[in-house]
């Protein structure tokens, strides 16, 4: 058990009213659901913790009980020797009713019949990368896949000639209970995955799997202006079910980065080196952009980092709500060595600028002077 205590649990302080405790348990237990973490053990543990600490904070004479003695007070109430808590397992149910749709309530969950079931969800994922300019400006392609359908020989069930019998892990019920400190909580049976029903002797043609796997292709149109993270959905294009449903296939798109222009978001930016000449003259400047060539015109006397900013000129909106701006990063660029000529000229230069070339010496005077000062 980790050291934290209820509170930390569930985020929350002493003083946290039932309303709060509440919606902070809502929040933890939607975020470590099995359902939506399978296969993290991590997740799984932080729900049994969150499931603890509310069935003790939710209860009053519970909660008093663990604010005056702690975990320790509560050992040997089993729970209240019987007796639900207030905020028990009834509330536990409505709450998951509530997020997951009735799926994930635990004894809310209407179990279907194993031969129905299908062993795989029909909606289906794959990844397409694609280059900088094709998601700037959209194009055609074309996706290659394998999609699930459910194995003939079995129909869909991995069994043998679709014999399935009672699961010897959960008796037939569909989940099995799990003890976490003095509270008992169920989860789906991980063997056969809530059916209540397991294979005896596995389907030889699709090996157990209760599936065969298709491929598959199809062309697809890329809109202007997708990103990284974003997904298409093609339907009817995903997994066949027992019942020849078929679900719906989800690209989701991971967009390479460009050498010269960086995205953000509907803004590109793009870093523009500068002479510091140019920078002190303000130089017009002709720099590319994701369409062609722009016309920089510099301010004089522009500083390192300035940005220029060019609206419209970024990126479609993938959903149609306008364009992005295009932004010019000046990166101003020193000589590395100088000739006695250039240095001369500089001089010469700078001397021109009178007092206005030696900004320094003021502030420069007024600290020695404040320095000598302090030895008076």
């Amino acid at each position: 058990m980790e050291e934290l205590s209820y509170y930390e649990i569930l985020e929350v302080t002493k003083t946290a009213d039932k309303t709060t405790i509440k919606k902070a348990y809502r929040a933890m237990a939607k975020k470590y659901h099995p359902d939506k973490n399978p296969g993290n053990e991590e997740a799984e543990h932080k729900f049994k913790l969150c499931n603890e600490a509310y069935q003790c904070l939710s209860d009053e004479k519970q909660k008093g009980i663990y604010d005056r003695y702690g975990k320790e007070g509560l050992q040997g109430m089993g729970g209240g020797g019987g007796r639900r808590p207030s905020g028990g397992f009834e509330d536990l149910s409505s709450m998951f009713e509530d997020m997951f749709n009735g799926a994930g309530g635990g004894q809310s969950r209407r179990r279907q019949n194993p031969a129905d079931m299908d062993k795989y969800p029909l909606d289906m994922n794959v990844e397409m990368h694609i280059s900088f300019n094709e998601a700037i400006f959209g194009c055609e392609k074309e996706v290659n896949f394998s999609y699930k359908k459910a194995c003939a020989k079995c129909n869909g069930t991995g069994a043998k000639d679709g014999k399935l019998s009672t699961c010897k892990q959960c008796g037939g019920r569909g989940q099995v209970a799990m003890q976490q400190g003095f509270m008992t909580f169920t989860q789906t049976c991980p063997v056969c995955q809530g059916a209540g029903s397991a294979a005896t002797t596995a389907c030889k043609s699709c090996k157990g799997s209760g599936y065969d796997e298709v491929k598959e292709n199809v062309t697809i149109t890329i809109p202007k202006g997708i990103d990284t993270g974003n997904r298409l959905r093609v339907s009817g294009k995903g997994n066949i079910g027992k019942k020849g449903s078929r679900g719906d296939l989800y690209i989701t798109f991971e967009v390479e980065q460009d050498k010269h222009f960086i995205r953000d978001d509907n803004d590109v930016y793009i870093e523009i080196p500068v002479f510091f000449t140019q920078a002190i003259t303000g130089e017009s400047i002709t720099i590319p952009s994701l369409t062609g060539e722009l016309e920089l015109h510099l301010d004089i006397g522009t500083k390192d980092k300035q940005r220029f900013t060019f609206r419209g000129e970024g990126i479609d909106d993938v959903h149609g709500h306008g364009k992005g701006n295009f932004i010019a990063i000046v990166n101003i660029q020193y000589p590395r060595v100088l000739t006695d000529e250039q240095s001369e000229l500089i001089s010469q230069l700078q001397e021109s600028f009178g007092i206005e070339s030696k900004p320094h010496e003021s502030v420069l005077t007024s600290a020695i002077d404040k320095m000598k000062s302090w030895f008076k």
